[in-house]
């Protein structure tokens, strides 16, 4: 049976000699939590999302409902939709936030589906490489406690990925899912806010639709710029007629 890739705590030898999880907190910036051992989990086709990316591959998201219920059951809803192909990535920074941000139909941080905004979810999942959350409306520094509970609750159809730990966002954003497959396209994102040439989604599916390959974007067709000139050969000119003969002068009458 097919199977995914998740990063699990170490396990300890318990009374004879079987091995049991030990269940260890996050232990911060300093742990490297990419590096704990892995075990083969089944893979769950509905709750994968498929991003095919125009950096050239395709990513694979775990989704987690059983964490982020609600955020989880609005990307199935909008990838049915086919919302989000064709959508760009428009805000990737590396150092200070590393993320890559996308999802939204204007194309600069400011457009949401016509859906409701989805509650927040906030959970202890860290905010690790890979990590998937969604995006949402900061509040201002001054903000009162009225304003600080719309901007938790201001998610709709814009997430991030994470491409390095930042532990500063843990229990502020929804986490719901991870990369499980398909990173080094993650990473080739075109960086900007906006981008220059921004990355596209060429098309999003969740994998129990069965999508088809990936397939790469179709290049541009190059707009137009004024009517099309035919060559014409040129042609030969026309051959000079001769000039008329000189009337005689009429005879004269005797």
């Amino acid at each position: 049976m097919a199977a995914t890739l998740f990063a699990v705590p170490a396990l300890a030898q318990g009374g004879g000699g079987k091995p049991q999880p030990i269940i260890e907190p996050f232990k911060g910036v300093n742990a490297d939590v990419n590096t704990r051992p892995a075990v083969l989990v089944p893979a769950d086709p509905e709750n994968t999302w498929v991003l095919d990316l125009s950096t050239g591959g395709r990513v694979l998201i775990r989704l987690r409902p059983d964490v982020a219920p609600k955020m989880v059951e609005r990307i199935k809803t909008l990838t049915r939709r086919h919302f989000y192909d064709g959508l760009t990535f428009h805000r990737v920074v590396d150092d200070p936030y590393n993320i890559a941000q996308g999802g939204d139909p204007k194309g600069d941080g400011t457009g949401d589906s016509d859906l409701p905004n989805v509650p927040a979810e906030f959970s202890s999942l860290p905010h690790v490489r890979g990590t998937v959350s969604a995006a949402r409306r900061g509040a201002p520094d001054n903000a009162t406690a009225e304003q600080k509970t719309e901007a938790e609750n201001s998610a709709n159809s814009q997430f991030f990925i994470m491409m390095q730990p930042k532990l500063a966002f843990d229990h502020d954003y929804t986490v719901f899912g991870r990369v499980t497959s398909g990173m080094e396209w993650v990473d080739k994102i075109a960086r900007g806010e906006p981008p220059q040439h921004p990355t596209v989604i060429i098309h999003a599916y969740i994998e129990s639709d069965n999508p088809p390959p990936y397939q790469p974007l179709a290049p541009a067709t190059p707009a137009a710029t004024g009517p099309t000139l035919i060559p014409v050969a040129p042609t030969a000119p026309a051959a000079a007629k001769p000039a008329p003969a000189a009337k005689k002068p009429a005879p004269k009458k005797k």
